[in-house]
């Protein structure tokens, strides 16, 4: 028999092993390590950042979190270990936004921050101020600051009816919304945030709190790009010269371009805040920062969208390139409840082990085509043609319906019940929800197309340079 003392030696070791083996595993399954926040940073009354989703804890009759994180997530946490994701947001949608989007996506990706322009704790995750390092200077000049310094001092609760207001978003952005004015201030301090917080990420990744992210189509093509060259990886938009990656659809910086960003901006911060205060959009501002270190945009679409899967024309074509056969990346305005139906749908095609891509091909057919296109009332299917008529014919839903049957080009129609217009288009498209507006779409003819695009995709369309 073993004496006591010979018999802890080798029961203690056991012991210890599966003690630590818990510790871990029980760690890295609720995702809640917080990571010190250092360096400018610290100005910031908070002493920890977040940068890891946390998950809520697994009910009694629930399968074990180990299981239900997998069923959830596959291994996108173990494959987006070398990204460090971004979700830029503000006190007048935070609350109602960044929920589903933690529920989502963000609960599979280890490393991510909330940047915000007010601090709170949303689903167990704290909103960072990302203007807390703004200078006092221009806080204090620039107007867009004043909604900025009546939060800080009010709170939300203080705000007003007008700060409230989802203003309309016209050719230079919601000109009437103080929030999203302010917001252009944000998007150079969050690309400085995100290398700070993880500088050895291979990939930064910027997006909005209605974007929505396909994870595993972006690991997929991410390992297909070198993060030691400078990509700046954006759906294109213009002003003037100037090329700029549409911040709704997501923005991607290589970890060199941004380490080669933080240089210039280190160096040329009266310059960028001068050219910030001077323009209407923050994503033009990062182009612009870009541009003067000869970072180029690497134009994205349609692997990266500037509208909801509902808006897109999948079968025609532009910058020379049409979607069906490429990769969905993202979407952008994207509702709460759009999120979620995105995200069953998503999960539910890669969880069958088939599919290692999701394209806009698959989007299309089994998402927002899926055989329901019939005649729909307050709904626009966003024809964009005119129908007019000779007369006596006067518009109507009917003399629509006939029109487009009449032109073997036509394959749906709207009529404006407000308006009395008739429009058509040679595409189609799922449409919108909107009061006074009804839509029908040629069904024979739309299967028709949608036949003839079934089977052409010989390979899956990527975007390298």
């Amino acid at each position: 028999m073993l004496s006591s003392p010979r018999k802890w030696i080798l029961i203690l070791p056991p012991l210890f092993t599966l003690t630590l083996l818990y510790y871990v595993l029980h760690t890295y399954n609720t995702g809640s390590l917080a990571l010190k926040y250092t360096g400018p940073w610290s100005q910031s009354n908070i002493d920890h950042l977040i940068s890891e989703g946390t998950q809520q804890p697994a009910q009694p009759d629930s399968p074990s979190p180990v299981a239900s994180e997998e069923d959830r997530c596959g291994r996108l946490r173990r494959n987006l270990k070398d990204v460090m994701v971004i979700l830029k947001t503000g006190a007048t949608e935070a609350q109602e936004k960044v929920p589903v989007q933690l529920r989502t996506g963000l609960q599979c990706v280890p490393h991510f921050a909330i940047f915000s322009d007010y601090e709170e704790v949303i689903g167990g995750v704290r909103t960072y101020d990302v203007l807390q390092n703004v200078s006092q200077s221009v806080i204090d000049k620039e107007p867009e600051f004043e909604f900025y310094k009546h939060l800080l001092q009010n709170g939300r609760d203080g705000l007003s009816a007008e700060d409230w207001g989802d203003d309309t978003n016209g050719p230079f952005g919601k000109v009437n919304n103080p929030g999203w004015k302010l917001d252009k201030w944000k998007f150079l301090p969050m690309t400085a945030g995100a290398l700070e917080l993880m500088p050895d990420a291979k990939w930064y990744v910027f997006i909005e709190a209605d974007t929505y992210i396909v994870w595993q189509n972006l690991v997929n093509w991410l390992d297909h790009l070198e993060h030691t060259r400078t990509y700046y990886l954006g759906s294109p938009m213009q002003i003037g010269e100037t090329l700029f990656g549409y911040g709704g659809a997501g923005v991607i910086l290589s970890h060199q371009a941004n380490v080669r960003l933080q240089k210039y901006r280190a160096e040329s911060m009266d310059e960028i805040d001068e050219m910030t205060a001077s323009e209407w959009a923050g994503d033009f501002v990062l182009a612009k920062a870009l541009e003067n270190t000869q970072i180029p945009l690497t134009w994205a679409w349609p692997m990266m969208m500037t509208t909801s899967p509902w808006e897109v024309d999948h079968f025609s074509e532009a910058y020379g390139r049409q979607p069906w056969c490429y990769p969905v990346i993202s979407y952008h305005h994207m509702s709460p409840r759009e999120i979620e139906l995105m995200w069953r749908f998503d999960r539910g095609w890669f969880r069958s082990g088939k599919n290692a891509l999701l394209l806009h091909a698959d989007v299309y057919r089994d998402f927002v085509h899926n055989g329901t296109l019939a005649e729909r009332e307050d709904w626009d299917n966003l024809s964009g043609a005119d129908i007019v008529f000779d007369h006596p014919t006067e518009p109507s839903v009917d003399s629509c319906a006939d029109a487009c049957m009449q032109n073997t080009g036509c394959l749906q129609y709207s009529y404006n019940h407000n308006e009395s217009t008739c429009k058509h288009a040679a595409t189609t498209l799922h449409g919108v929800a909107s009061n006074g507006t009804s839509s029908g779409w040629m069904t024979r003819r739309v299967q028709k197309l949608l036949n003839t695009f079934q089977s052409s995709c010989p390979q899956v369309e990527y975007i390298f340079d």
